[in-house]
């Protein structure tokens, strides 16, 4: 399959472009498309057929649950079994944006896209591009990030390109995604809501519109997920990562440590600092993810820097953490799964 890359105007997107890619959706293609989050990778999520190329493509496994993209509120009426108060009101304060609510599927939604489940996972993008091109094909679309399974997710249409070409029909090159971690997924159907994924929506934000939101502890081994993200290696580069958690001088001083071991042991290592502490390494390729006092700038720039580190030939990634407020909760949710829960914590 040759794979085309169009460049679209992210704040207006061509309604050639958009034309074209609609067409492809509406054929029951694949689409890589740009959104707030990360890039996904969409087809036409009322046929099961496309669902399943998805799966083919990234190679995922098929009881991971697909997310449905929708162009507007009122869209979410055919796709669930009944729209909870608690659902209304999110979709008046965070829709468009990057918050999934998980809720009872109608008949329409085929098992292909939710996983096998009786529930359905759906979000309405904030990005031009991608509400251009649910509008014009005129369905919902199925879209996880546009990434081989277990790779860090796509924040730019060359890290599409890297790993999908010649596995989907077309990719809209919208230019870097300003979130850069995936929507919050939120569990609507119980008594309490549950964060299943946190992500572009804090839990600060959602209890001060909701009150109390739990935080899902993660699904034991063997169950079904619930939730794209939960139950396979996710975000990891080719790099083995380490993650150091603790005081910031504390952190710096551990990963000093043992990037010099790891240096004098023959290993290509990359440390990945912050705006604050990268002045302070002397051993390594080191990298700013961003800036502590500004966590958006870290989730921006998470699997873009661990996406770097693999072109750059690192063998070993020491990664600083960062505090679980707000957006932090998602960035540390991220790097601990690309580590493969490999952390240090220290008092």
């Amino acid at each position: 399959m040759e794979t085309k890359l169009i460049k679209v105007n992210p704040e207006n997107p061509e309604p050639e472009s958009v034309n074209l890619a609609a067409r492809v959706i509406k054929n029951g293609g694949l689409v890589a498309f740009p959104t707030e989050t990360v890039y996904g990778l969409g087809a036409n999520a009322l046929d099961e057929k496309a669902a399943f190329k998805i799966y083919q493509a990234k190679q995922r496994p098929q009881d991971n649950p697909l997310i449905v993209h929708i162009h507007s509120p009122g869209e979410l009426e055919k796709l669930v079994s009944g729209v909870p108060r608690s659902a209304r009101i999110l979709m008046e304060k965070f829709w468009p944006g990057p918050l999934t609510m998980v809720l009872n599927k109608s008949g329409a939604v085929p098992y292909g896209t939710t996983g096998g489940l009786d529930t359905v996972a759906v979000r309405m993008p904030r990005h031009p591009v991608a509400l251009a091109l649910i509008r014009e094909s005129g369905v919902p679309i199925a879209a996880p990030s546009a990434n081989i399974s277990g790779r860090p997710s796509p924040t730019a249409a060359e890290d599409v390109y890297e790993d999908l070409a010649g596995r989907v029909d077309l990719i809209l090159d919208g230019g870097p995604c300003e979130v850069g971690v995936e929507s919050t997924v939120l569990d609507l159907t119980g008594e309490l809501p549950v964060i299943l994924r946190p992500g572009g929506v804090t839990r600060e934000e959602l209890e001060a519109v909701l009150g109390r939101v739990e935080l899902d502890p993660g699904l034991a081994e063997g169950q079904k997920p619930r939730s794209p993200g939960q139950k396979y290696r996710h975000y990891s580069p080719k790099a083995r990562v380490l993650v150091v958690e603790g005081p910031v001088e504390a952190q710096v001083r551990k990963i000093t440590e043992l990037a010099e071991k790891l240096t004098a042991e023959g290993k290509k290592v990359g440390i990945m600092a912050t705006a604050q502490t990268r002045r302070f390494y002397g051993t390594g390729c080191v990298l700013s993810v961003g800036d502590r006092e500004a966590p958006l700038t870290i989730s921006s720039n998470l699997f873009s820097v661990l996406r770097k580190f693999d072109r750059l030939g690192v063998e070993e990634v020491l990664a600083e953490g960062i505090p679980e407020t707000g957006l932090g909760l998602a960035v540390m949710n991220r790097l601990r799964k690309a580590a493969g829960y490999n952390i240090i914590k220290l008092e």
